[in-house]
């Protein structure tokens, strides 16, 4: 059994060598291929304003004798600081403008104020129709349920007790500021097989649905653009701008 272990001892004792030699040979590889990448933008760089001052002066272009093929300085930090030298030109053609069509696909952020809600409605009904269809997988028939996060819950209703009780779950009910939150969030992010889905109409629906069932809004509430800014979340109080600005004034 002695000489078993000794054996098993010595394959360790192998195998973490190889494994030395293996992270030694990597390194080096990829410090060479670093080195490599720095050397041949540098020696763009140097070509294209070669090029340039010579087109300038109308003389043919650079060769090989061009500046900073030869001349640059060994190292990784040293052709960083040669590339930094060289005159960038101020595109790399690299991709494309975006378009108006394609910046207004993105710009779907709903503010506080309501600054963002497109056009629609939604009521309770209808929403529970949608969350029943494109929700309750994850979070339940009625939002309490799971497996994902618990969407409905009053609990604590006195005091916010979140930082001193960690297993409190933190619901739309209880924790959430802001109502417009809930269309952003749905609209940007949900159902999450399929995300950003969703109408207008069919995310008014559900943020009406759940406010609903958290005790927020009645049950024939209709919310819109302009009445899911005036919901006032129970947690609203509990939150306040960050107006720390640095400096002496950080409080």
């Amino acid at each position: 059994m002695a000489s078993a272990a000794r054996r098993r001892g010595r394959t360790r004792d192998a195998a973490c060598r190889r494994t030395q030699v293996f992270t030694i040979v990597a390194a080096v590889a990829l410090g060479v291929a670093v080195a490599s990448a720095c050397r041949d933008a540098t020696r763009k760089a140097a070509d294209r304003e070669a090029g340039r001052r010579a087109g300038a002066a109308g003389n043919a272009p650079a060769n090989d004798s061009a500046p900073g093929r030869d001349s640059a300085p060994a190292g990784i930090a040293g052709w960083a600081t040669a590339l930094e030298a060289e005159s960038l030109p101020a595109r790399f053609d690299v991709g494309k403008t975006a378009s108006p069509e394609q910046i207004a696909a993105l710009d779907i952020d709903a503010r506080p104020d309501g600054r963002g809600l497109p056009p629609g409605q939604g009521t309770v009904a209808r929403g529970a129709q949608v969350f029943q269809a494109k929700c309750a997988r994850c979070h339940g028939p009625t939002g309490t349920e799971g497996p994902n996060d618990v969407l409905v819950g009053r609990e604590p209703r006195q005091g916010f007790l979140f930082g001193q009780y960690t297993s409190l779950t933190r619901t739309i009910g209880n924790y959430w500021p802001y109502a417009t939150t809930l269309y952003d969030f749905i609209h940007r992010a949900m159902p999450l097989d399929a995300p950003g889905s969703l109408a207008p109409d069919e995310v008014y629906s559900v943020v009406a649905f759940l406010l609903y069932r958290n005790e927020i809004v009645p049950e024939d509430a209709v919310i819109d653009a302009t009445t899911l800014p005036a919901v006032r979340m129970p947690a609203r109080d509990r939150f306040v701008p960050d107006n720390r600005r640095g400096g002496p004034e950080v409080r």
